[in-house]
């Protein structure tokens, strides 16, 4: 059941629809609401994402042993990402992780709360651990900048897009050049019955505005960039979400497997748009190679810089310097591809800690 924030009453909001409904998509202005975003005086409703808590003692070590991250040192207001895989090395969750010193704080997609809490229940056995799913009583905002009234509130700074201890770039950019460094991004938790008094007269953006900068990110996002065969090199997720030189946890086989080859079957791209049309087109097109499908498009959105861009999902056999179609239905759109995930091991700029592959 969906739950409606309070800030939809807000002047002009119109809401969001599909993974972000609840929310706003916009409250009448989306590009200038975007500009504020970005310059950090605007901040955004994501009351709509789901909250799971884990307490207890064995917390984290056990949390450790289930998921990509190394998180048995994790210190108290450090943030990290983890993902749980299928023994396949496929994604079934991506949680962004802030721990309080007593409660490891899970965020996620709405969508993925109540079954991520009942598949972390299923796999506690005698541990020491409580799992719940808080969802409704705590709710989330996000920020490009840090609200000096909320420092008092547990928040989540994004790792993106700087490549964690054991973690690996699939990127032929190097870090220091990475468009997410431009996204600084905070989320923080707030009591959901205090949203409204939190946010107070604060300016707000939609959800609109703040997937316009995820996606000039290159940040991939959950039930968006992944489907049911999404292994993490092909959306460059072990830069932050993958501990490559951790124990053993399900999936591991196939992520070490994938990396040593250095060729994940299909690599995300990030995609300028035609913008001589007036419609862009939805998730789900086509992606083309002349007449040939190579992929699909995954996210896409209105940029106040950029205008129209994408990002979607391509074979990696197709060059770099390809130009490729989009098509939604009838409509074409010429797309120009920016490189997010080598095609080829030998071009990639990667790092885990004192190990670098690779040219630039």
């Amino acid at each position: 059941m969906t739950t409606h924030s309070p800030l939809l009453s807000r002047p002009g909001a119109v809401e969001a629809a599909g993974a972000d409904a609840g929310v706003a998509s916009h409250y009448g202005e989306p590009l200038r609401e975007q500009r504020a975003l970005a310059a950090g005086t605007a901040v955004v409703d994501l009351s709509h994402r789901g909250v799971v808590t884990v307490t207890g003692p064995d917390r984290l070590s056990w949390l450790n042993t289930l998921s990509s991250q190394q998180l048995t040192g994790l210190q108290p207001g450090e943030s990290s990402e983890l993902l749980l895989l299928t023994v396949q090395g496929r994604i079934e969750f991506d949680a962004r992780v802030v721990d309080d010193g007593g409660t490891t704080w899970l965020i996620v997609e709405a969508a993925e709360a109540a079954p991520l809490a009942e598949w972390l229940n299923r796999m506690k056995f005698m541990l020491r651990v409580v799992i719940e799913d808080v969802s409704e009583d705590w709710a989330v905002i996000g920020s490009t900048k840090a609200v000096e009234e909320w420092s008092g509130l547990l928040s989540w700074r994004d790792p993106w897009p700087h490549v964690g201890t054991g973690g690996y770039a699939y990127s032929v950019v190097a870090e220091a050049d990475h468009p997410g460094l431009d996204r600084p991004w905070i989320e923080y938790l707030v009591p959901a019955a205090d949203l409204a008094v939190t946010a107070g007269d604060r300016p707000l953006a939609g959800v609109l505005a703040a997937e316009a900068l995820r996606i000039a990110a290159w940040r991939p996002r959950l039930g968006a960039e992944t489907d049911d065969k999404t292994i993490p090199h092909e959306l460059d997720l072990l830069r932050t979400a993958v501990h490559l030189a951790k124990g053993c946890y399900k999936g591991q086989e196939t992520v070490a497997r994938v990396h040593n080859l250095g060729h994940p079957p299909r690599r995300l791209v990030f995609l300028q748009l035609d913008g001589s049309q007036h419609t862009m087109p939805v998730p789900g097109s086509q992606v083309l190679l002349g007449e040939r499908k190579v992929g699909v498009v995954t996210s896409v959105a209105q940029h106040y810089e950029m205008g129209p861009v994408a990002l979607a999902l391509i074979k990696r056999s197709v060059g770099p310097d390809e130009i490729l179609t989009v098509m939604d239905g009838e409509e074409a759109y010429v797309a120009a591809q920016e490189v997010i995930v080598a095609p080829d091991a030998g071009q990639v700029v990667g790092r885990q800690t004192g190990f670098l592959r690779g040219t630039h």
